[in-house]
């Protein structure tokens, strides 16, 4: 046989009883009809089933808590606090 191709020789090969005809010049590959649905039936028997399908995260509700509120010595006034001015201020008061 020759291949379509190039005209050189080609040679059959029997895969788990699929023939498959391979070109010795351009190593092109050559299947007759309902070969490559034989193919295709054989790969679906050896590949291993899908995975089952995850399900999706549960959806978790949040609930919005309150800020927090400034305690005792947080700063945010200026009660208890003095201005300082320059280093003086840092070590004498005024």
């Amino acid at each position: 046989m020759q291949c379509p191709k190039c005209h050189a020789n080609m040679r059959t090969f029997d895969r788990m009883g699929v023939h498959i005809e391979q070109c010795d010049g351009c190593r092109g590959v050559f299947l007759d009809y309902g070969e490559l649905e034989a193919i295709t039936r054989l790969e679906q028997q050896m590949a291993p089933p899908p995975p089952p399908p995850v399900a999706p995260p549960a959806q978790v509700h949040y609930v919005q808590q309150p800020a927090p509120q400034p305690g005792w010595g947080y700063g945010g006034g200026h009660y208890g606090h003095r201005k300082h001015r320059g280093l003086g201020g840092l070590f004498f008061s005024s």
